[in-house]
């Protein structure tokens, strides 16, 4: 009998360098005396087995068990890191967020997961699952499928960069607003840190 094989088994946490508008490497970012990103990695690791976080600089995750890569391809943005991490990853879809994105939402992570099975059982070879609110699509907190490398370096060669505009050439599945909204009626699971004011902001929702 043959085994089945997993799909569902690695997250990549895209590891932003130093950002303007914060004034300092997101991934250092600390919430009550602990970074960020270890909080993030250490909640991930519960569901998911292999664990990449994408960082062009490696060297402050020396030690650690996780596997950390850099861009392959340098200087293309978000789809560089993408890329980066679903040649890294283990298994066939990923799940992807950034190292500034505070609040995990496990239920829905579950939620997109069993849609993807619904669709491929369908026959649809779905390559990734993004959040769609009104024309704003979310490329965060969604997966991608490492079918899709490929697919990441033809549209860089032609020196296009943008997430969105590779999603609606591929098989991709939306999940729309209102369907998402019923895990994070606030849309908290997107929020993400890009400021100072941003911190503190998240600080008071916690209560701290």
């Amino acid at each position: 009998m043959c085994q089945k094989i997993k799909k569902f088994g690695s997250a990549i946490v895209l590891a932003g360098g130093k950002s303007s508008r914060m004034g300092f490497d997101k991934q250092f970012i600390s919430i009550n005396e602990r970074r960020l990103m270890d909080s993030i990695v250490s909640r991930l690791s519960r569901v998911f087995d292999d664990i990449v976080i994408v960082s062009n600089t490696p060297k402050i995750y020396m030690g650690i068990s996780y596997n950390v890569v850099t861009d392959s391809i340098r200087g293309k943005g978000p789809l560089g890191g993408i890329h980066a991490g679903l040649k890294a990853a283990k298994y066939k879809y990923c799940y992807l967020m950034a190292c500034d994105m505070p609040n995990i939402n496990f239920d829905y992570i579950d939620y997109m997961k069993n849609s993807i099975k619904l669709e491929v059982e369908s026959g649809v070879d779905i390559k990734a699952c993004v959040t769609r609110q009104n024309i704003w699509v979310e490329p965060f907190n969604a997966f991608y499928s490492k079918d899709m490398i490929s697919d990441i370096e033809d549209h860089l060669k032609g020196s296009r960069m943008s997430v969105l505009s590779l999603l609606e050439k591929l098989d991709t599945l939306y999940v729309e607003e209102e369907s998402a909204r019923r895990f994070s009626p606030c849309w908290d699971m997107f929020f993400n840190m890009n400021t100072k004011h941003d911190i503190d902001l998240y600080m008071e929702s916690i209560g701290e």
